[in-house]
C-alpha cells in the first residue's frame, strides 16, 4: 500500500478520535461554572448535585482526552519528520504555550474541582471551576494557532533549500494572529458549547423521560437550552466568517466545498447534491443562482474563482469536501431548529410533555460530534495537496525512514487499542449516567 496514504489515514484516525473528548470538556467547562454560579446564587441543593455529577463525567472524559492526545505528538515525529522539522519553530512554540498557558492552567486545578468540595472554601472552589474552564478554552486557542497558521501562514521566513528548509518565525504575534486564526477559533469553540449543551440536554431527557432525578434534569435541559440556542447562533455567524476568510486566502477550498469549477458572476450557492468530479458537473442538486456570490461578496453578481484557475496538481478532492460541508451545515441548521423549539416549548410551559421531543434531545448529542468531526475533514482535506498551504506539500512532508508496513501494523494496533478503550469509555460512561446524581454526588462527599 502507499506510505503516504497509510501516513495520512493514521493521522486522520487517531485525531478523529481525539476530537470525540476535546469539544465535550470545553463545552462542559463551561457549562459546570453556569450550575456552580447558579448554586452559589440560589444555594439550591440540586444546583450543587447536578455539578458534582457533571464533574465526575468531565474528568472522565478529560482523562481520555489527555491520553489519545499524546499519541499524535509522537506521530509527527515518527510520520511525518520533514513536516516537524519545517514547522517546529512554530509548532514547538504554539505547544509549549499550550503546556504553560492551558494544560498546566486546567490540569493544576482539576484536584480541586474533582475532589475539593468540602477542602476549599464555596468560593475558591468555584474559582477552581472557572480555571479549569478557562485552561480548557486555553489549550483550544494554541492548537487552533498552529493549525491556522498551516491554513494562512504569516510572521515567517524559511531557512534552508530543499528538504532542509524549515519556517523560522519573524513575529510570534502575527504568526498566532495569521489571517484565519480568529474566525476558526470562534468557530471551534462555539461548536465546543454546542457539543457540551447538546450533551447536557441528552443525559437530561433521558433522566425526564425515566421520571428520575426531577428537579436536576429539568434545572439541567433549561441551562443547556439557553446555551445551546446561544451557541448554534454563533455556529452560524462564525462559519459564515470563515468561509469568507476561506474565499479570501484558500480559494481552491472555497471552489471545492461549493463544486465551483468554473470561474463565474452569479455562483450558485448548492444545497445538496452529487459531484462528478470526471465531468466537473453536480448531478441531482439543488442551487440558489447568485447565492454563493452574495454570502461572499454581498453581491449576488459579483465574480467567484473556480477550480479550474489552479494547475491540476494543486485542486483538492472534490466530492468529499462538498459532501462533508454540506452535511456539517445542514446539521447546524438542524440543531438551531432543534434548541429554538425547545425556548418554544419552555415558552409555553409544554417543554417537559413533549416526549417526542425529549427523545429527540437524547440523539442530538449526535449532531454536534457529527459536524465537528465533518468540520475537520472539510478543512484538512480542503487544504489538500498541501500540508503548510502553498508552502509543503503532504507528500513531501513524509518520514523517510518509514515504510508502509510498520504504519500498517501501527495502524491496525491503534485500531484495536483505541476500540477498547472506546468501549471502556462507554461502559464507565454509562454506569455513571445509570448511578445518577444523587448517588454520584454522595460518593463525591465520602470520597473526600
Amino acid at each position: 500500500m502507499d506510505t503516504e496514504l497509510l501516513a495520512r489515514l493514521q493521522f486522520a484516525f487517531t485525531i478523529a478520535f481525539h476530537y470525540l473528548f476535546p469539544p465535550l470538556s470545553i463545552g462542559l467547562g463551561l457549562l459546570l461554572v453556569i450550575m456552580e454560579g447558579m448554586y452559589l446564587k440560589t444555594k439550591r441543593e440540586y444546583f450543587q448535585t447536578m455539578t458534582k455529577f457533571w464533574v465526575k463525567i468531565f474528568a472522565l472524559i478529560f482523562g481520555m482526552g489527555v491520553a489519545t492526545g499524546i499519541v499524535m505528538e509522537f506521530e509527527f515525529g515518527t510520520n511525518w519528520a520533514t513536516y516537524s522539522r519545517y514547522v517546529g519553530d512554530i509548532f514547538g512554540s504554539a505547544l509549549a504555550a499550550e503546556g504553560i498557558f492551558a494544560f498546566f492552567l486546567e490540569s493544576g486545578f482539576l484536584a480541586i474541582l474533582v475532589f475539593g468540595w468540602n477542602k476549599v472554601g464555596p468560593k475558591m472552589h468555584f474559582f477552581s471551576t472557572i480555571m479549569v474552564a478557562l485552561g480548557s478554552m486555553m489549550s483550544a486557542v494554541w492548537i487552533i494557532v498552529a493549525n491556522s497558521w498551516q491554513q494562512t501562514p504569516a510572521g515567517f521566513h524559511i531557512v534552508g533549500e530543499g528538504l532542509q528548509a524549515r519556517a523560522e518565525v519573524t513575529s510570534f504575534w502575527e504568526m498566532v494572529l495569521n489571517p484565519s486564526t480568529l474566525d476558526r477559533l470562534s468557530h471551534t469553540l462555539s461548536a465546543c458549547f454546542l457539543t457540551g449543551a447538546f450533551f447536557v440536554l441528552s443525559v437530561s431527557a433521558y433522566y425526564i423521560l425515566k421520571n428520575r432525578e426531577l428537579d436536576i434534569a429539568k434545572a439541567g435541559i433549561k441551562i443547556s437550552l439557553i446555551v445551546a440556542a446561544l451557541a448554534s447562533l454563533l455556529q452560524l455567524t462564525t462559519g459564515h466568517q470563515s468561509a469568507v476568510t476561506v474565499s479570501h486566502t484558500q480559494p481552491a477550498k472555497l471552489a471545492a466545498m461549493e463544486a465551483h469549477f468554473n470561474t463565474s458572476k452569479s455562483a450558485p450557492l448548492y444545497l445538496f447534491g452529487w459531484v462528478n468530479e470526471e465531468n466537473q458537473e453536480v448531478n441531482f442538486g439543488l442551487q440558489i443562482p447568485g447565492m454563493l456570490s452574495y454570502l461572499i461578496y454581498g453581491d449576488s453578481d459579483a465574480e467567484v474563482t473556480g477550480l479550474n484557475e489552479f494547475p491540476e496538481e494543486d485542486r483538492p478532492p472534490v466530492n468529499i469536501v462538498f459532501q462533508s460541508y454540506h452535511i456539517m451545515v445542514g446539521i447546524g441548521f438542524g440543531l438551531i431548529l432543534i434548541s429554538f423549539l425547545g425556548i418554544y416549548f419552555w415558552w409555553r410551559k409544554k417543554l417537559f410533555d413533549k416526549k417526542w421531543y425529549l427523545i429527540i434531545l437524547i440523539f442530538s448529542v449526535l449532531g454536534p460530534q457529527i459536524a465537528n468531526q465533518l468540520g475537520w475533514i472539510t478543512a484538512e482535506v480542503g487544504r489538500q495537496p498541501w500540508i503548510v498551504y502553498g508552502l509543503l506539500r503532504t507528500s513531501d512532508a513524509l518520514s523517510k525512514a518509514v515504510d508502509a508496513n510498520q504504519i500498517l501494523f501501527s495502524l491496525i494496533l491503534f485500531g484495536i487499542i483505541y476500540l477498547l478503550l472506546f468501549i471502556l469509555f462507554i461502559y464507565l460512561l454509562n454506569d455513571k449516567i445509570k448511578a445518577g446524581p444523587q448517588k454520584l454526588a454522595h460518593s463525591s462527599s465520602t470520597e473526600e
